[in-house]
């Protein structure tokens, strides 16, 4: 599915949402519309009316991503993403990556004819530029890491119907039953979900998520390095970076896993932990799936907390992380019993350990606190 021609492919500078009208809307329109959502006619002048909502919500849960209904930064780069099939564009290594649906595709052909792409997560990397490489030396072309007509006509001719999972998570999978990696010594990068500018859901007494999330990650922080690991917070308390410039400074780090705590919100009955891994409807990373689920088994059975599940989401810091990632939500701020939980230090300490916990068992080796482990 090409995009038409002249359609705009920078993100809106504000946040589009019910009510809106405008040629920013009509853009989110066309694009829905073009994918096969649908929006009463009467809504198709430009106005973000109930019809337009409700296509944004659903098109939000495909892409595993928030389902709040406006069109942020997030929705906005999933909804170009969307708009690109193989072979709609010529594909090589540029920074920044290109992005798109296409690319996903290009990752699973490569991956289903043995030439290791990585995680199908829609970006073309270092890691795909190889496999592109490789592939094309094994069918005699040049390699260029250029995916132009004549190297998508080979992948095309050559790639065979792969039934089941995918080779890269199977490849995934597999390390898992391999991995043993102590805590000690290792790099845990940590997300204060949120920061100053965009500080995310305020609960009924008035504690505000962006601030909650910075104590509990401060907390992390002490129980890691307490347990002999090197903990690296992605912001400080008055800094706001945008999603990828936490992801690129997890990277630089070499973390061994890559944790975001936030707070949940909704109803004020609603309560619980809930952990997320990187998943969309065509993959998602066993290794992040493996770690949410420790670490929510530590913090459920430690703490007495309602068992959310774990879930699958495609934001930008479980989707372009290069390590294991989760995002953990322990409470619900909007839950008053939950939120005055959220204020209390011991509480915000007993969930770091929990989560600390969880991030040994995943690397293979549970640790006594430094301070507790028997001298000599």
């Amino acid at each position: 599915m090409a995009l038409p021609t002249g359609r705009a492919q920078t993100a809106p500078v504000r946040i589009i949402r019910p009510g809106d009208r405008g040629p920013e809307v009509d853009d989110v329109q066309q694009r829905l519309t073009s994918l096969g959502f649908r929006i009463d006619a009467y809504e198709l002048d430009g106005w973000f009316g109930p019809s337009t909502e409700s296509a944004v919500c659903q098109f939000q849960r495909r892409r595993g991503i928030p389902s709040d209904g406006l069109v942020g930064p997030d929705t906005w780069g999933n909804l170009v993403e969307a708009g690109y099939s193989l072979g709609d564009r010529t594909l090589y290594l540029r920074y920044p990556p290109s992005r798109g649906d296409d690319v996903a595709a290009l990752q699973g052909a490569l991956n289903a004819l043995g030439f290791e792409a990585g995680k199908e997560d829609g970006i073309f990397g270092e890691r795909t530029d190889r496999a592109v490489r490789e592939f094309q030396r094994n069918v005699g072309r040049e390699a260029d890491g250029i995916v132009g007509p004549e190297t998508l006509a080979d992948i095309q001719r050559l790639r065979r119907p792969a039934p089941g999972p995918s080779r890269a998570l199977v490849r995934e999978a597999e390390a898992l039953h391999t991995m043993r990696a102590p805590l000690v010594g290792a790099v845990i990068a940590i997300d204060p979900g949120h920061g100053p500018e965009e500080p995310g859901a305020s609960g009924p007494g008035g504690t505000v998520e962006a601030e909650a999330a910075y104590r509990l990650a401060t907390a992390l922080a002490d129980e890691l390095a307490a347990r002999g690991a090197k903990p690296a917070l992605l912001r400080e308390a008055d800094s706001d970076p945008p999603a990828s410039a936490r992801t690129k400074l997890a990277n630089e780090l070499g973390a061994a896993v890559c944790v975001a705590v936030h707070t949940n919100h909704g109803d004020p009955t609603a309560e619980g932990a809930t952990c997320f891994y990187f998943g969309t409807e065509g993959t998602h990373s066993p290794a992040g799936m493996r770690l949410a689920e420790l670490i929510l088994a530590s913090l459920t059975s430690g703490l007495d907390l309602v068992d959310g599940r774990i879930h699958p989401l495609a934001i930008a810091i479980l989707r372009e992380t290069r390590m294991p990632a989760v995002q953990v939500e322990p409470c619900f701020i909007t839950n008053p019993h939950e939120e005055r939980l959220l204020r209390d230090d011991g509480f915000l300490h007993r969930v770091a350990a929990a989560i600390a916990e969880g991030i040994a068992r995943f690397l293979g080796a549970t640790q006594q606190r430094a301070e507790e482990r028997p001298a000599g």
